[in-house]
This record gives structure tokens, C-alpha cells and sequence, in this order.
């Protein structure tokens, strides 16, 4: 049920589609920008039709069910009428009198029961949908959405946003239509018990009520601050505990516990401004009700006394006007609810509303590189030929195994991270990555390394040049396909909150368990896995902080291993391991590399030493280009920094 909600969100069957919001005002608000225009709220609330339609028979009972407890909570009164006008005569039925009016109160708690359990199941069902919608939204974000998004502004969304949106359609909403129900059911009694007072009340309620519905604009205006402000606090709060070793390590934790509690105060202050202005109007709404009320029966009481009226007819009045007020405060109440609902709707459509920026194509190209023994057919490459630097022209430096089209191929590559657009990430790149080879990617911090795999993952679209995979531009493939084609080692690699076993199988989720003990061998992890207290099921921690850095690295190769891609991306994927480690681990990942083509960020020789070539980067473009041997000997950058690593200097990432 929850992958058809948010199918019909991502096709844009929603009243607000995405298609019509342009990708970078997605999501307003979770930067720091400006809101977008308030809309009536009960509009803003049609944005939850779609979570709600599939299950419109349930919704369809719970309104019968409705109708008919306020249907029987109505005749109770006309009942007490008969009661008093006729119970207390001289051979009046009262045992009969009672015993109905018994009948009526059990009915009615029978068919309020059942309501307010579909309406239950149906806020829980539907929370939970748009729960999974949002996270499913998420997780179709290319990296570019999170440089402006802070994940705890997404995770306050998803969880407090939702539990309010749960709270109107589960209760609020049934005690609204319940209430109106009885207020609209109510008047109409009371126009067929006294049409003159009726027409007083109306007229009354007109002059208190419409007022007041107008002044609680501000309260949703207010409900939607007091969210981006409770936002602001939980993204604070997991930004701080995520690196509360750093933060301890430097002894920060006063000043980052008085960082929260300012960001707490400031969420509680907006807090209390709503609540303030909803009290207020809550307090109006219902003094001004009751005090319309009072002025109609003093008027009834009058007409008693003059005869006009019966003492069972006023009565009937009295407990009509009694519910006609009640629902009234019911109903103030929870429209201040649905003015906050409105605020946390609008801040999860816009997640919903997010469309990411990396997208498969209509038509993908198929991506087989099995067939073509993990080469590509020749095809001539898209875009203008590289710019000449210094007279190195990195198409001349080729490996003599590369006749055939490259595997992996870079042509004039330029890009700009979208929050740095004044910095060219890579300007004029150019690389040939024939299959089966081993090509090291080295220079100082900063020039632009990282980058390449950023590309070739396609978490980004290049701005202008070419890259492309086994022959096909990467804008022309599937980006999961692709992904599929490629295995990872992070520099900071990722551990997950799971024992060991799933930490490895997040490689090949499918993998067997001796396949995963398999890959954990070749990345020599298996001999501190074996030593833990359940083995490959002991829970790692969040972050696996039950690790070291380098048992942490080991796990992540071990994970890629398992994939067992044609290509693997190694970003100083032994940087965390001590040089006893590092030599046993580079013994796996050889074997690993075998039969593969590998891009390998390092800068330490024992990683680059044996690699088919090397590639020197900075400033965004390959300025070096060679076997490690013939680069030493020319004595160029790569030879300064080899040389600086001799000397015991970091060359950089």
C-alpha cells in the first residue's frame, strides 16, 4: 500500500504535481529560505487525498458510522422531551421512558467505539504511508539535494511532521465531522423546537464565530514556525551527537549543550506564541458561544413562563444548545489542530514535491559489459577534444592495451559543485580507462580526484564534455544500472547499525553466508569477525562504533568484494590500516582487482606501485600522465610527491 501512495506521488497524480514545481524550489523552507504563500488550509490538507483514497471504504464506513452515532446521540434529547412532558403524568409509561433512553446511550457508544477505531486505523495507515513516500522521496535525491537539506530537517519532518498529520486524521478529523455533525443536527432541532429562538441563536453565532475563524490564520502561520524551529533543534542535536567523539575530544560539551538549549528556547518561545494566540482565540470562541446560548434560553425560560412553550420543548432546547456549544468548542479546538496539520502537510509535500536532479532517461541504453568481455565497441567520444596544458596532451598517453574503445572514458570533462559554482571541481578532464586496468588517480588535496568517482557514479551531470561507460554516454544509462557495474570503498567507509553479517551481504543482500565469510577472508576481516562474542552476528554499534578505523575499512572492502563489480572505485581504501594490515588487505584487494578495471585514489607508493597507470591531477586537470617508473624518472609532480612521502609528508587525499 505504501509503494502505491508514493508511485501516484512520484507520477504526479497529486492535486500539487511535482512536475509543476521547479527542481530548485523543491523544497523551500529547509534551507533557511522563505516559506511559500500561505493557502487555505483546508486546501493544503487536500495534498493527503491521494494516501487516503486507497482506502476509501474504510473512510466510507467510519462516515456511516458517524451519521448514525450522531443520529442517536440527537434523539436522546428529543427523548428526555417525551421524558418530561409526558413520563410524569398520571399513568405516564417512566420505566419504558428510561429503558429507551438506556437503549439510545448504549446504541450510541456502540457505534462510537467502532468509529473511532476505523478512524484510528485509517491515521495510522496513512501516516505510515507518507511515511515510507517521503523516505522513498529521499532516497531518489542525488547528492546535490543534502548539500542544501540537512538531514535532521528531513528526519524532524518525517517523524514530527507526520505524527501531526496522524493526529488530524485519525482523531481530529472525526472528532471535527462528529462535532459538526452535532452542531449542524443541533440547530436543526433547535429550529424545530422553537423557530423564533433558533433564528436568535443563528444569527448570534454568525456575529462570534466568523471573526474568530478569520483571526486564526495566524495561528497556522505560528504552527508552521514552531515546526522549522523544532526542526532547527533536531538537526542541531544529530549534528552534535553524530561527532560526539570530536566534540568531547575537544571538550565542547558545555558550549555545544548551551548551542541546543538557545535552539530549545528558541522553539519553546515560538511555542508559546501559538499557544498563546490558540488559547486566546479558544477562549473567545467558546465565551462568546456560551454567552449567545445563555441570552436564548433566558428568552426561552420567558417564553415558559408565558405559556408559549413547554417545559419538555425547553428542555429539549437546553440539551440542543448544549451540544450546539460543546461542538462549537470542539470544533475551535480542532481547527487549531488542522491550521497546525496544514504547516507539517506543507513541509512534507515539499519533500514530496523534490525532484531529484540525477534521473534515468525515458529510454535507458542497455549496459551489458559481460558480453563485451568488459570492453565496449567503438564509438567515437561525444563533446570537444581536451585543451592542451603545457603541451601534455593526455590522449597520447594511453596504455598499449588500449586499442579497443576504453572501458571507462573522460573527455573535457568540466563540472562545478552547485555550492561552489565559482570553483571549477574538474576543468578540461580527460581520461582513458581501458578494461582490466589498474589506474591510479594522485595529487595534492583538493585537486579534484574525489570528483572523478563523484562523475563516474553519476551523482552529478557534468556541465559540459563527455563520460562514458562500456561505450555509452552515462546520461544515456540507468544510474542504478550503473551503479550496479561498480563497487566502492569510501575513504571514511560506512557501517551500519546491523551485526557484521549484514554489514557485508549490503554488498550482494542475496549472498549466502559462506560467500560473505568468503569476502570477509579476502579482506583479511574474517580474523577479528571470528574473535567477536557472536562472531559475524555481533552488532557492530551505531556507526559500528564497536570498531576501529581500519577493522571498519576492512568490513567496507569486504562489502565491495562481495558485490563482485567489473569495476571498483578505491578511495584510499587502506588509508586506515597500520602497514602490517595495510600489506595483508592490498594482497586481497589484488586478487580482487584481478580481471577488473580499478580507479584508485592514493597516495602512498605500496597502493600505486604496481598500477598500469598513473594520473596526476590538480587544478581540476590530468597534468601528469604514466607508469609509476617513467613518471619517478621524469621528475614532475609525481616525483615531488613521492618524494615528500619518502621524506615522512602527508602528499594528500
Amino acid at each position: 500500500m505504501a509503494a502505491d501512495s508514493s508511485s501516484r506521488l512520484s507520477s504526479g497524480s497529486t492535486p500539487s504535481s511535482a512536475s509543476t514545481l521547479p527542481p530548485e524550489h523543491a523544497a523551500p523552507g529547509a534551507d533557511g529560505s522563505a516559506a511559500p504563500a500561505a493557502r487555505p488550509a483546508l486546501a493544503v490538507l487536500g495534498k493527503l487525498a491521494p494516501f487516503i483514497a486507497p482506502y476509501r471504504a474504510r473512510l466510507m464506513l467510519a462516515f456511516v458510522l458517524l451519521v448514525a452515532s450522531s443520529v442517536a446521540l440527537l434523539a436522546v434529547p428529543w427523548s428526555f422531551r417525551d421524558l418530561v412532558d409526558r413520563g410524569f403524568v398520571a399513568g405516564g409509561a417512566v420505566g419504558g421512558h428510561f429503558l429507551g433512553l438506556l437503549g439510545i446511550a448504549v446504541l450510541w457508544a456502540a457505534l462510537m467505539a467502532a468509529r473511532f477505531y476505523q478512524m484510528s486505523w485509517l491515521g495510522e495507515r496513512v501516516t505510515a504511508d507518507i511515511r515510507v513516500a517521503v523516505q522513498r522521496r529521499m532516497l531518489m535525491q542525488s547528492p546535490e539535494f543534502f548539500e542544501t537539506t540537512r538531514t535532521g530537517e528531513v528526519l524532524s519532518r518525517l517523524v514530527g511532521d507526520t505524527t501531526l498529520v496522524q493526529t488530524v486524521v485519525g482523531s481530529s478529523m472525526s472528532m471535527g465531522l462528529r462535532s459538526l455533525f452535532q452542531l449542524v443536527g443541533g440547530l436543526v432541532m433547535l429550529g424545530v423546537t422553537s423557530p423564533r429562538l433558533f433564528g436568535i441563536t443563528v444569527a448570534l453565532l454568525v456575529v462570534v464565530v466568523l471573526p474568530l475563524m478569520l483571526a486564526s490564520r495566524r495561528v497556522r502561520r505560528q504552527s508552521r514556525e514552531s515546526q522549522d524551529r523544532i526542526a532547527d533543534s533536531a538537526a542541531l542535536a544529530g549534528e552534535v551527537l553524530g561527532a560526539i567523539q570530536t566534540v568531547q575530544a575537544y571538550a565542547q560539551e558545555d558550549r555545544e549543550a548551551a548551542r541546543h538549549a538557545d535552539s530549545v528556547e528558541r522553539s519553546f518561545a515560538t511555542a508559546v506564541r501559538r499557544s498563546r494566540t490558540r488559547a486566546l482565540l479558544m477562549a473567545a470562541m467558546i465565551a462568546g458561544v456560551f454567552a449567545a446560548i445563555v441570552f436564548v434560553l433566558w428568552l426561552g425560560a420567558r417564553d415558559v413562563i408565558a405559556g408559549r412553550m413547554s417545559q419538555g420543548d425547553l428542555a429539549a432546547f437546553v440539551m440542543y444548545a448544549a451540544f450546539a456549544a460543546g461542538s462549537v468548542g470542539v470544533l475551535a479546538e480542532v481547527w487549531s489542530d488542522v491550521q497546525r496539520a496544514a504547516g507539517a502537510s506543507e513541509r512534507l509535500a515539499e519533500l514530496l514535491a523534490a525532484e531529484p536532479k540525477i534521473t534515468a532517461p525515458a529510454d535507458p541504453e542497455p549496459l551489458a559489459l559481460a558480453e563485451a568481455g568488459l570492453s565496449a565497441r567503438s564509438a567515437a567520444p561525444d563533446g570537444p577534444a581536451p585543451d592542451a596544458l603545457a603541451a601534455f596532451d593526455p590522449r597520447a598517453h594511453r596504455l598499449s592495451n588500449s586499442a579497443a574503445e576504453p572501458l571507462i572514458r573522460f573527455d573535457a570533462v568540466r563540472f562545478h559543485y552547485p555550492s561552489r559554482p565559482q570553483t571549477a571541481a574538474l576543468d578540461g578532464f580527460s581520461l582513458d580507462v581501458p578494461a582490466g586496468s589498474t589506474v591510479a588517480l594522485v595529487g595534492p588535496s583538493g585537486a579534484g580526484k574525489s570528483t572523478v568517482f563523484q562523475l563516474l557514479l553519476r551523482f552529478y551531470d557534468i556541465e559540459s564534455g563527455a563520460i562514458r561507460f562500456g561505450g555509452h554516454d552515462l546520461r544515456r544509462l540507468d544510474p542504478r544500472e550503473l551503479r550496479r557495474h561498480i563497487g566502492v570503498v569510501a575513504q571514511e567507509p560506512v557501517i551500519f547499525s546491523a551485526d557484521a553479517l549484514d554489514n557485508i551481504r549490503y554488498g550482494r543482500p542475496e549472498a549466502s553466508e559462506a560467500e560473505v565469510i568468503a569476502a570477509a577472508r579476502t579482506a583479511l576481516a574474517d580474523e577479528f569477525l571470528a574473535r567477536l562474542p557472536e562472531g559475524y552476528r555481533t552488532f557492530l554499534g551505531e556507526r559500528g562504533v564497536r570498531l576501529s578505523g581500519g577493522q571498519k575499512q576492512r568490513i567496507a572492502i569486504a562489502r565491495a568484494v562481495l558485490k563482485n563489480p567489473p569495476v571498483l572505485l578505491l578511495d584510499e581504501a587502506t588509508s586506515a590500516l597500520d602497514t602490517e594490515s595495510e600489506k595483508l588487505v592490498q594482497q586481497g584487494l589484488e586478487a580482487a582487482m584481478r580481471g577488473r578495471t580499478t580507479l584508485v585514489i592514493a597516495h602512498r607508493l605500496s597502493t600505486v606501485r604496481k598500477a598500469d597507470l598513473i594520473v596526476v591531477v590538480d587544478g581540476g586537470r590530468v597534468v601528469e600522465m604514466g607508469p609509476p617508473a617513467e613518471l619517478l624518472a621524469q621528475g614532475g609532480m609525481y616525483a615531488r610527491l613521492a618524494g615528500m612521502q619518502v621524506a615522512g609528508e602527508d602528499v594528500g587525499a
